[in-house]
């Protein structure tokens, strides 16, 4: 059957031994555990991830399985005035071959993805040819500003630096309309479409009938960019069930893009040029 053959690459999730993840986890009918999550990879044929980290720019503190890459994440927690120290510990990590971006969360640092703060980052990108993904949207926690993190304001990251490639994480939700703008006029963003469902989903069938709406934005957004070479699949686990999100996301992307979607984009703009077998190696559960 066509769901069998559909290979899949999560392009934004989380590995991480940390405690608030596991009552996450647990909502989405998972343990917060490699064991766990590289059963549910294998059941829902998830071949590769990309896991967004954010607790240390020690390259020592990122080993992960061999079923995963990850982005270097800059986050409030690493976030530090030495710009030289940091951009050197993130280069170290650009410089591995796991390592295949850098991840900016703009409305937890307070700062604007355009700001020239970013520059020596951006440089980086640009030297390695590895993407940038941005935190856009809705935030986890109430004393980050949706103001940093409005889609809007890679528009002017991405014409300062045309030749590194960004990734709008969370399609910008819920400011859809400005995401989608931003999209059609910058070529060298991207979209992942995590973070849009949490938990686990009891009945999908009334779940999609009662956020038909929602769900019809998403569709009719996606289908006037009509860039589907662009968006790529991501869940944000363990915010969300694996199989709920690839019923979730099949409904709103048209099934003649869903080997771009699922995996093709996420291959290319994160530049592995795939070549993992089915089954993984396995490395000890880590912590970032």
């Amino acid at each position: 059957m066509r769901a069998k053959e559909l290979r899949v690459i999560d392009s934004h999730f989380h590995f991480c031994d940390y405690v608030g993840f596991n009552q996450i986890a647990l909502a989405a009918g998972y343990t917060n555990t490699e064991e766990c999550l590289h059963k549910a990879f294998q059941d829902n044929n998830i071949v590769h991830g990309v896991v967004m980290g954010n607790k240390t720019l020690d390259p020592a503190g990122h080993h992960y399985p061999d079923y995963m890459s990850y982005c270097i994440g800059l986050d409030s927690n690493v976030f530090y005035d030495d710009m030289d120290l940091m951009t050197a510990q993130v280069e170290e990590n650009l410089k591995r071959k796991q390592c295949c971006g850098i991840k900016l969360y703009p409305g937890y640092n307070h700062v604007y993805v355009y700001d020239e703060l970013y520059d020596p980052i951006y440089e980086l990108a640009r030297k390695y040819n590895k993407p940038v993904a941005i935190h856009t949207g809705l935030t986890a926690t109430a004393n980050a500003l949706l103001k940093y993190s409005h889609p809007m304001t890679l528009d002017e990251a991405a014409v300062k630096y045309p030749d590194v490639q960004f990734v709008m994480c969370h399609i910008g939700n819920p400011f859809l309309q400005d995401a989608i703008a931003v999209l059609e006029k910058n070529h060298n963003v991207a979209v992942d479409l995590s973070g849009l469902l949490e938990g686990k989903i009891p009945d999908m069938v009334t779940f999609l009938r009662d956020k038909r709406g929602y769900i019809s934005m998403l569709r009719d957004w996606l289908n006037y960019l009509g860039s589907y070479d662009r968006v790529m699949f991501g869940t944000d686990w363990p915010l969300a069930n694996f199989a709920d999100y690839i019923t979730f996301v099949k409904d709103f992307i048209p099934e003649t893009y869903w080997d771009d979607v699922f995996f093709n984009n996420a291959n290319r703009i994160y530049s592995w040029a795939y070549s993992w077998p089915a089954r993984q190696g396995r490395n000890a559960f880590c912590i970032l």
